[in-house]
């Protein structure tokens, strides 16, 4: 391996092991042919960790999903038994469901947990581009083959170090690397705007659902302080009515010739409804007819796990008829009684505020807060008009939120695709143009 010459070795049944791998056919000029353990080593220095020790601690929690990047950091104070230590440059990768795609480059020494995999890489191998190589599908999915243990299915280095690739030379690695990792950091910059911007609505949220918009003098009530022209009431008489779904368990496969039903699986956690995921439903025609959901729907999450419970959304007419679940309460907002966007907004502040796993009751890892209880919740009830106003404010920070998530979606798209067509020299560096 290595030498890239004969028609065996270009051939996947002469290498045996998954059918997963990266081999290039014909072979371009300068590459060659290798398996993972030529291009790498694998570190397994052993550490253990020091009480009130300040070296760096990575364990899985500590990997982004999907991306070559880290998601914060421990000390080895928090860990006690033996960890695998590592150095700048080294590559980390979680053996333990390795279809997670955890993986990242440390820019920094420290010590890790025994799930995760060391990686040093040889002369022949730079390490920027080792770190994108084994986030490709091809790397992933023949981890994801070798994996043993069916709680904790694991891959492991024996397994891994007959992967098969086919690498370039050194300076089209760089190139590569250089590549990838420019439209990393161009992700990285959208994910930090989403994340400021994020705060800045929960700022934004607090400060309006406790000041107004007319910086009237405050009053103290029983939720805290409100503008002096507001009141406070209990939600159910600030709308229509409030209803529950359909008791039926969703099909996890396709029903062809059902209609979509709104699940909490569809309702995020700032409160948009994911439409793509809606799946289908039989139910009678007449629970359809009463259950189908109207532009303006306010969708209440009264049941799940305690950080999720009071997820909230708005329904916006689809081209097709939407009913709900049972673990969503339909909320009737009624005209110029409430305005439904700035109960969405409420609804979902109070969640992250907090006030629903306060309030919920507990049962094993479910929370609940039913209809009753919701019903009597008591929330600021202000002038029509200003509850216009407040919910365009914060839309129009939902509108700059969504547009950023856009970009790093087009951006993610575009990291898996020069992933896939650079490793496989379906497209070569010297044909690209990311000036943009």
């Amino acid at each position: 391996p290595g030498d890239g010459q004969g028609a065996e070795r270009d051939s996947g049944e002469a290498w045996g092991m998954s059918d997963s791998n990266l081999l290039t056919q014909p072979l371009p000029a300068g590459w060659e042919n290798h398996r993972f353990g030529d291009v790498c080593d694998r570190v397994n220095d052993s550490y253990q960790p020091v009480d009130d020790g300040g070296t760096p601690y990575i364990g899985l929690e500590h990997l982004a999903q999907g991306f070559p990047s880290f998601a914060g950091r421990g000390t080895e104070g928090d860990v006690k038994s033996s960890k695998t230590a590592f150095k700048v440059g080294d590559i980390l990768f979680g053996k333990l469901r390795p279809y997670l795609r955890k993986g990242a480059q440390a820019d920094f020494d420290g010590v890790c947990s025994t799930d995760i995999l060391v990686f040093r890489a040889k002369a022949t191998c730079e390490s920027d581009y080792l770190k994108f190589l084994i986030h490709t599908d091809e790397f992933v999915a023949h981890a994801k083959s070798t994996t043993s243990g069916v709680q904790h299915p694991r891959t492991s280095w024996p397994s891994l170090r007959e992967f098969r690739l086919s690498l370039p030379p050194l300076p089209e690695q760089k190139k590569i690397a250089h590549i990838l990792w420019t439209v990393q950091r161009a992700i990285e910059a959208q994910e930090r705007i989403i994340q400021t911007t994020t705060e800045l609505k929960k700022a934004l949220m607090h400060k309006l659902f406790t000041e107004g918009l007319r910086g009237e003098p405050p009053k103290k009530t029983e939720i805290g302080p409100i503008p002096e022209s507001w009141e406070v009431k209990p939600l159910i008489e600030t709308v229509e009515f409030i209803d529950y779904g359909v008791s039926q368990a969703i099909p996890k496969n396709e029903v062809p010739n059902g209609v979509k039903i709104v699940s909490t699986a569809d309702i995020d956690k700032q409160g948009n409804l994911l439409y793509w995921k809606v799946r289908r439903i039989v139910v009678p025609e007449r629970t359809a007819q009463r259950l189908v959901l109207k532009h303006g729907d306010v969708l209440f999450n009264w049941r799940n796990s305690a950080e999720l419970i009071g997820k909230t959304a708005v329904f916006e007419e689809q081209d097709e008829p939407h009913i709900f679940a049972s673990f969503i309460l339909r909320i009737c907002a009624g005209e110029r009684k409430s305005h439904n966007y700035f109960l969405k907004h409420l609804l979902n502040h109070y969640r992250e505020e907090g006030v629903f796993i306060k309030l919920a009751r507990r049962a094993v890892n479910q929370a609940n807060y039913n209809k009753n209880e919701i019903s009597v919740l008591k929330i600021p009830s202000p002038p029509y008009d200003q509850q216009v106003e407040i919910a365009e404010a914060i839309g129009a920070v939902d509108g700059k939120i969504w547009s950023h998530v856009d970009k790093k979606r087009s951006l993610e798209d575009l990291f898996r695709t020069l992933l896939h067509e650079l490793m496989t020299a379906k497209t070569r560096v010297h044909e690209l143009d990311l000036s943009a």
